[in-house]
């Protein structure tokens, strides 16, 4: 349906279709994309800090072919191998080598996350897998290499240190007056 179909045009009809549904959703860049997709092949684990009213929530990504799985940790701590996920990132990567761009929607359990909550995580994707800070994606090589050595406080900070979430923060805390 969309061969004819320019890149631009594609970008349109997506964010028009998914506009007026409550969930997230993305066209990436296919530069961008192979980017977080070579560094997944050799790290395909990561943890995203979520901000919550109280401190922090942590959620586990683990890459399965071109979908991203995101499970609390809490729920991987306490059903293990059962836990179900609660957001599940979809990529469509057929249109990368014609048009240049990679599709994205997602799944999400909507009595563990909102929307805001779930586009926070999947920015998160972005924030430590596409960076060119060598320091940001050193985190994600750490945990999958290194994983006695890493520290769960540096996600937080490189996360606040973003701004990320820094919405998701006063709009929690805005609904607790």
């Amino acid at each position: 349906m969309v061969k004819e179909k320019t890149a631009e045009e594609i970008k349109q009809i997506w964010q028009q279709y998914f506009a007026a549904k409550d969930t997230v959703y993305a066209v990436i860049p296919a530069e961008k994309f192979d980017l977080i997709w070579n560094r997944a092949q050799s790290c395909p684990t990561f943890l995203c800090a979520l901000p919550r009213r109280e401190g922090y929530e942590f959620f586990v990504g683990q890459w399965t072919g071109t979908e991203l799985h995101f499970t609390a940790l809490i729920n991987i701590q306490t059903r293990g191998e059962a836990a179900a996920s609660q957001l599940i990132l979809y990529h469509y990567p057929e249109l990368k080598e014609k048009k240049g761009i990679v599709l994205m929607t997602a799944e999400m359990d909507s009595t563990f996350l909102n929307v805001a909550e779930a586009q926070c995580i999947a920015n998160q994707v972005q924030l430590f897998y596409a960076t060119d800070r060598k320091e940001t994606y050193g985190l994600v090589e750490t945990f999958n290499l290194r994983p006695n050595e890493f520290k769960y406080m540096s996600v937080i900070a490189e996360l606040e240190q973003s701004g990320l979430g820094a919405e998701l923060k006063c709009s929690q805390n805005q609904n607790k007056t």
